[in-house]
């Protein structure tokens, strides 16, 4: 069935809806800030195809879909490869690159990823959090409060300049606000050292002053830069095949899950952990499964339903 030329829409529609990568166009960036990327220069077409083909290389070597988090290969071309500064890569084309930065390892370090929880301007710690609960974890943030004040951007021309983390800072001392953000900020703070745009950054550009990545997250685990982050996030490799699940059901049904899904998932889990949680065993637990098996397809629009 996976070597069904029809299964590659996987790589692509799946892992695109599960990630949310629609929030990419809405995210052009900033021609004053970030001039090479861009008008013509713009990476988010290519950044998505490196994101496709490298998923798809681990559905179609039936990886275990823990590698989509750890994997130390992706797919470049010379504008991705510029970008993440790989200079030995040219043209158009896409090939299969052995990256030797384990920052870019995984999909911590894709530039689809990292530009979809950010600002056409800037980075924020807040989106990437947000994006790291909802398709990493699996537990998405809760619904902010309305009314919240909007976040202080640095004005052009005025005074000393603070980091995105300071301004966060003053930020959360609104109780309101400091429950959430307590949770989803440090986790975008270790990613921090990548910018809006994807690249690599060692300073602040508004404040000059060298990017601090660490952060300490709820459960008392002190992080610094994306490797710890992803240390930290797979020491319960279940909970993120859990959240893979939950999105490839979803994709196979059609529709949202509620709770009564829910067992379902957990079984998904514990029978694929057997198998190394291979991509292939989740697919099979899927399509077996009593909610593919028995679903129903939706009575087209004005249907009158007959009742005895």
């Amino acid at each position: 069935m996976l070597k069904d030329p029809r299964s590659e829409t996987l790589a692509s529609d799946f892992m695109h809806l599960w990630l949310d990568m629609r929030r990419l166009d809405e995210v052009d960036p900033d021609r004053e800030i970030f001039p090479y990327a861009s008008g013509r220069g713009d990476p988010r077409e290519d950044y998505l195809t490196e994101l496709t083909l490298f998923a798809k290389s681990i559905f179609d070597e039936d990886r275990s879909v823990l590698d989509l988090m750890t994997a130390k290969h992706t797919y470049l071309n010379e504008r991705v490869a510029l970008l993440y500064g790989i200079t030995d890569v040219k043209g158009d084309r896409f090939r299969r690159v052995e990256l030797e930065d384990p920052v870019r390892w995984g999909l911590l370090g894709k530039g689809a990823v990292l530009m979809a929880a950010a600002y056409p301007n800037r980075t924020s710690p807040v989106l990437r959090g947000a994006f790291i609960l909802e398709h990493i974890t699996g537990t998405p943030p809760a619904t902010p409060p309305p009314n919240v004040e909007a976040f202080p951007e640095n004005e052009i021309g005025a005074g000393q300049k603070r980091t995105v983390r300071e301004i966060l800072a003053q930020h959360r001392e609104n109780p309101a606000c400091k429950g959430c953000h307590g949770v989803m900020d440090p986790l975008g703070f270790a990613l921090e050292n990548f910018d809006a745009v994807g690249t690599w950054r060692d300073k602040d550009r508004y404040a000059g002053t060298a990017i601090d990545a660490k952060a300490e997250l709820p459960d008392g685990t002190v992080v610094d830069g994306p490797e710890d982050l992803r240390k930290a996030l797979l020491r319960r490799p279940e909970q993120f095949v859990q959240t893979f699940v939950e999105g490839l059901l979803k994709y196979a049904l059609g529709r949202t899950l509620d709770y009564r899904d829910m067992p379902t998932v957990r079984k998904i889990v514990r029978e694929a952990a057997k198998d190394d949680y291979r991509f292939s065993s989740i697919v099979w637990q899927v399509v077996t499964s009593d909610a593919f098996l028995m679903r129903r397809a939706p009575e087209p629009e004005g249907t009158v339903v007959a009742r005895n």
